[in-house]
């Protein structure tokens, strides 16, 4: 499993594992409702999500350079993400649901950068044991969180390096040259990761 932690000192480092999920939960679960409500259509709503994002990151101590690194990193994601909403939607509202899809995996990223993964499994399970007399698998829900987190930026990593290696080799910027490797590359890292899992003895 790959980690993305950065040590730190701050408050954001220093908090429980598992109030930063929560909270991280709340803010994803409220952004994905009022994407459907009558406030999303304000011109509050997305700012608003966005300078919860920015103020997260500050209070982590990491700073506008770090912020437009995660953005950066996930940007042909997003250009994925966009070009397919835009055939079916209008060009305003596909934006928007990209921007607030955006802050929520910038977020996500701000989660990884600032817990390890051993604090984020144990919160998860802490979190979870009540539910095992009713069947629940609190291990195998946990490492799912904690697989779903990590892999997030781990993706936007094999996108920037298809790009980077495109852009060596003067390719141009096409939908079906970008997305097919994208797709190998992200399956093989299933794999790898399926058959990691496997040898340590988990399904």
């Amino acid at each position: 499993m790959i980690s993305l932690y950065r040590p730190g000192s701050s408050l954001v480092h220093r908090a429980p594992a598992g109030l930063k999920v929560l909270l991280f939960a709340c803010f994803a679960i409220a952004v994905s409702v009022l994407a459907g409500s009558a406030w999303a259509g304000s011109a509050w709503s997305l700012p608003v999500a966005a300078a919860i994002t920015v103020a997260a990151y500050l209070l982590a101590g990491f700073g506008a350079s770090e912020i437009v690194a995660q953005v950066l990193a996930v940007r042909w994601v997003v250009v994925v993400m966009l070009v397919t909403q835009l055939i079916f939607l209008p060009f305003a509202i596909a934006a928007t649901t990209t921007a607030r899809v955006l802050t929520v995996i910038v977020l996500a990223s701000l989660i990884t950068l600032t817990t390890r993964i051993p604090d984020l499994l144990d919160a998860t399970e802490r979190a979870l044991g009540p539910f095992a007399r009713f069947g629940v698998n609190p291990r195998a829900i946990g490492l799912l969180l904690a697989i779903t987190i990590t892999t997030i930026p781990v993706i936007a990593g094999f996108a920037g390096t298809i790009r980077e290696a495109q852009r060596a080799r003067g390719v141009p910027v096409r939908l079906g040259t970008f997305v097919v490797p994208l797709l190998v590359m992200s399956l093989k890292h299933s794999d790898d990761l399926a058959d990691a899992l496997a040898a340590r003895g988990l399904e």
